[in-house]
């Protein structure tokens, strides 16, 4: 708990030092670089300082151009290890409650991540629709299709939004396999352990072959990849390679 302890003291110090200056920065200028920029290298110093190792792997796979980032979601220490493992700002679509966070939320906005309201359908529907615009824009996104963390580890079911949105503004989908993170920090639980989490892009699936009928095959090629890029204790029971369940 001592790790936690730190984090959440020096990180919380970070943002009431960093984060007004570099609001009103990004207000004045319109430019989000600076305070995305910030909040990813300062979370990242803080995550290694107590132990925590991020490797990343085929970061050469992530094509030039827009793309649609899909990662898997086991913890809530994977979250800084994807985003800081991304070479490139990306926007996400986060739970609507995180934008009520004094200064965090602001700088959420600022970054122009959406917020979406997992609970109410035409909301989140709108969420979805509104980052796909950006997506055409020329804003690469991140989202993690399973929709809520998974309890042990391993790769659930992946809802069908991330799909629509690469579909409809014709983008590259990037898997990204995240292991590890479930051992250092568990779901329902603020302990933090040492330990390395592998953060790995795999290779790029064209959506642009796909129709917006064809979303499902698309959907469960990205499922696929992902899970076959997950080692065997992270993969869905049943799938190839997947190591058993553990006896409890």
């Amino acid at each position: 708990m001592l790790r936690t302890l730190f984090i959440a003291i020096f990180l919380s110090l970070y943002i009431l030092i960093v984060g007004p200056p570099l609001l009103i920065y990004t207000l004045i200028t319109k430019d989000p670089d600076p305070i995305y920029w910030a909040g990813v290298k300062g979370v990242m110093f803080f995550v290694r300082a107590v132990g925590v190792r991020v490797r990343v792997k085929g970061a050469e796979r992530i094509p030039k151009d827009v793309c649609l980032f899909v990662a898997n979601h086991t913890s809530s220490a994977d979250a800084p290890a994807i985003v800081g493992a991304i070479p490139r700002r990306v926007a996400i679509l986060l739970k609507e409650s995180l934008f009520k966070w004094p200064i965090v939320g602001q700088a959420f906005r600022s970054a122009h991540f959406i917020p979406v309201n997992r609970g109410a359908r035409d909301s989140a529907v709108a969420s979805v629709e509104k980052a796909t615009e950006a997506m055409k824009a020329g804003q690469s996104f991140l989202i993690y299709p399973e929709g809520t963390r998974s309890p042990d580890g391993r790769l659930q079911d992946f809802k069908k939004g991330a799909v629509v949105m690469a579909i409809k503004a014709g983008v590259p989908i990037v898997p990204v396999a995240c292991s590890g993170a479930h051992r250092v920090m568990r779901k329902r639980s603020l302990k933090i352990y040492p330990g390395e989490i592998l953060v790995e892009f795999l290779e790029p699936i064209d959506s642009s072959r796909y129709s917006f009928e064809q979303r499902d095959e698309l959907n469960d090629r990205v499922h696929d990849a992902m899970a076959a890029g997950l080692p065997p204790d992270q993969r869905p029971v049943g799938f190839s390679g997947a190591a058993p369940p553990e006896r409890v």
